[in-house]
């Protein structure tokens, strides 16, 4: 009898030799990588000088030499079709925050009536799918559909299965025909590239040569796991991916009870199989947990290159979905699905490595790396405290609105937690102490010796939006639904910026005859002078960190999307992201107008979702259950209900009316003023509404109530 992981390769037809004596362990690691194009596969599949060729364009990032595409195509065609694919998708993420996708097929009929599979080096470098209804911002004109799609070598090829076959998917890019940026992933690899030319030369001042650099990332997903019972009977989740409706339990994460505890089995089920998707797609997953809110869970992996993890982030919530599905699960990625609960996140961590393998992050085992480890902290508080607002702007949505500052989110300041003992060394370079550290035995720089940093120098901060946690930063103010890929463009574009500007300080200092330890020293001093304000490691929800970030630090404080959105295109912005050619000022402009755009779509759904629950399933189970109840004609209970229920019904209906007015104005022609009336107006107004029919699902019986409660959807697994 076949064991479940030989039920589950032959299925998927993975080439991995399963029998009954190997372990589970034995078989991930025969799995892993299994539907992925990796550099082996081609190695294999190419000769000698195309492999050197196209090796120089994956790790050296030198130009592809388009007269080996007809030989990678047709090696990749050979190795897809051995995996069961039938088709080929140019696989991108469009400015929707999602991916896309065109299938082909790789069969082209003869002219003798039969049929051959084909695949060419031109179709596997570019493509033109129908671009019309893709948001561009004003990029283009409605009429004019034409964009490209276009192979990005960084990003290995991979399958995608489904129950009847597979489909050979391509990373790519996608541009205008004007060659203007469509996408998300196109700025991030220009970002990536921006940081290579701004380190590599600051490390040569560490002597360091001929090193190529790129920003690292490991990015946490947090999402829901609901019965597929209870999400088709709420109209709102299925519209908008929250509850626009729901009275707080009894019981909801006030224990702190569910925070990894035992994982139920229905769940270790999913998990397990979505892990063994993943595995297979070459995603480094390595931790599963339930998270703090019922019904929260929590999945992360080991980090890699940022564009392949960004890549991978989009699958891993893909295959999220698809697999819940199969359990009779609809899996919730939005920030906010349950008011009064945990928001979910994506927590980012972030870093830069050499391709000699070296975390430039990571405190070392000498003076010198240390030297080198603070110098890069140092660019790295440069870039926040410089940038507040880039920052703000890439976790700006409607959902986040919802989660940033609450329950567990970081709040919508921006600011850096380093831990005592990291600050304590920044505090005693500026002072010039050379004493010890109180727990670790750091020096400051006034002494010849540095001691080796320990790793995990500090506790961490939940309450932080930027941390450093031993070897990298977490950005935790990502939220759980978008991708990844904007956040880390920001990222790597105001860390270049920085890394530029102190190098150029201790170059400047080095050419003056001072030794290296004593001119890092003072650009590490001036540096944590001028920034040491966006350092805070205290609680980041409290009222007083509020109040003395805003008015005494003077921090940015942009609370809404809009409030950030607006700053997207300010001067600054755009002269850094051209200086370091990242995206141009048409689209910085373009990506402004649809962050407009998308908000405003957003809450127009919700405000109208909200407004047709409300008047066709929770006021009619009100008024039946009021009938129901005016039946009864004595008794105090009965009275005292009736005229509960009764008031409660009548400012529902109200609110209702407000809202309905509300929704048919939206608040003028131009999408700025539109998505202004839905923040100022709308939201309010569905507030007022839901706040009315919380307290009447309180009292209302559960025969007539029409909604699953949260008591079902949060507990029933």
């Amino acid at each position: 009898m076949k064991t479940e992981f030989e039920l589950v390769a032959a299925a998927r037809n993975w080439d991995v030799d399963i029998h009954q004596t190997k372990t589970p362990s034995e078989v991930v690691s025969e799995v892993f990588g299994q539907d992925v194009l990796t550099l082996d596969n081609l190695r294999q599949r190419l000769s000698k000088p195309v492999f050197k060729s196209l090796q120089a364009t994956l790790e050296q990032g030198q130009p592809l030499d388009a007269g080996i595409a007809d030989t990678v195509a047709l090696a990749m065609k050979t190795w897809a079709m051995e995996k069961g694919a039938t088709h080929y998708t140019h696989w991108f993420q469009p400015l929707t925050g999602s991916t896309a996708e065109k299938h082909d097929s790789f069969l082209t009929p003869t002219s003798d009536g039969s049929a051959i599979a084909q695949f060419s080096g031109s179709a596997l470098i570019q493509a033109e799918p129908d671009a019309s209804s893709f948001p561009s911002g004003g990029l283009r004109a409605t009429f004019e559909a034409r964009g490209y799609t276009a192979w990005d070598p960084s990003s290995p090829a991979f399958i995608m299965r489904h129950t009847n076959g597979a489909t050979l998917c391509i990373p790519s890019v996608f541009a205008s025909w004007k060659g203007e940026a469509l996408d998300l992933k196109t700025p991030l690899l220009r970002s990536i590239d921006a940081l290579n030319r701004a380190v590599s030369p600051a490390l040569e001042l560490f002597g360091h040569k001929d090193v190529r650099v790129s920003s690292t990332l490991g990015a946490e997903q947090e999402y829901f796991l609901i019965d597929e019972e209870y999400f088709y009977r709420r109209p709102d989740l299925v519209l908008t991916g929250r509850t626009l409706f729901g009275a707080k339990p009894p019981r909801g994460q006030e224990l702190e009870d569910h925070y990894f505890g035992a994982i139920p089995d229905r769940i270790l089920s999913f998990m397990t199989d979505a892990e063994m998707q993943m595995y297979a797609l070459g995603i480094p997953v390595k931790t599963r947990h339930n998270e703090v809110a019922p019904g929260q869970f929590e999945i992360a992996p080991i980090f890699e290159q940022s564009n392949i993890a960004a890549d991978h982030q989009q699958l891993t919530m893909q295959v999220l979905h698809n697999t819940a599905r199969k359990y009779n699960m609809v899996c919730l990625i939005h920030e906010k699905p349950f008011a009064g609960m945990n928001g979910s996140g994506k927590h980012c961590n972030w870093s830069m490595g050499t391709d000699t393998g070296d975390n430039l992050l990571e405190p070392g085992d000498t003076p010198h790396e240390n030297l080198q480890f603070l110098f890069f902290c140092a660019a790295v508080i440069k870039a926040v405290d410089d940038h507040q607002d880039l920052l703000r702007i890439s976790v700006a949505s409607a959902s986040n609105d919802h989660r940033l500052g609450a329950n567990e989110a970081p709040p919508a300041i921006i600011s850096i937690f380093l831990g005592d003992e990291l600050t304590g060394i920044l505090e005693r370079i500026v002072s010039g102490q050379t004493e010890q550290g109180k727990a670790a035995g750091f020096l400051g720089l006034g002494s010849n010796v540095l001691p080796e940093i320990p790793l995990h120098s500090g506790d961490r901060n939940r309450t932080s939006p930027f941390a450093f946690t031993g070897n990298k930063f977490e950005f935790r103010a990502v939220g759980s639904s978008q991708s990844i890929s904007f956040p880390i463009t920001v990222l790597n574009t105001i860390v270049s910026d920085a890394v530029e500007q102190l190098s150029a300080q201790l170059k400047a200092k080095l050419d003056q005859g001072s030794d290296l330890q004593t001119a890092v020293g003072e650009v590490l001093k001036d540096t944590y002078q001028n920034h040491k304000r966006i350092i805070f490691n205290g609680d980041g929800y409290s009222h007083e960190w509020h109040q003395e970030a805003e008015h005494e630090r003077k921090l940015l404080n942009f609370r809404t999307t809009l409030d950030a959105v607006e700053h997207l295109t300010d001067p600054k912005n755009v002269a850094l992201f051209g200086k370091f050619s990242i995206l141009n000022e048409r689209e910085l402009e373009a990506r402004k107008e649809i962050m407009y755009d998308i908000y405003f779509k957003t809450i127009n759904i919700e405000g109208e979702t909200t407004e047709s629950i409300a008047i066709t399933q929770i006021l009619p189970a009100a008024l039946s259950y009021l009938a129901e109840v005016s039946t009864i004609k004595v008794g105090k209970a009965a009275g005292e209900v009736s005229e509960e229920v009764s008031k409660a019904a009548d400012e529902l209906y109200d609110a209702i009316q407000a809202l309905r007015h509300e929704n048919t104005n939206p608040g003028g022609d131009e999408i700025h003023e539109k998505a202004r009336h839905m923040q100022e107006i709308i939201v309010p107004a569905m507030q007022q509404v839901r706040e009315a029919a919380d307290r009447l699902e309180k009292v209302v019986s559960n025969k007539h109530w029409p909604l699953p409660t949260y008591r079902q959807m949060l507990f029933v697994k």
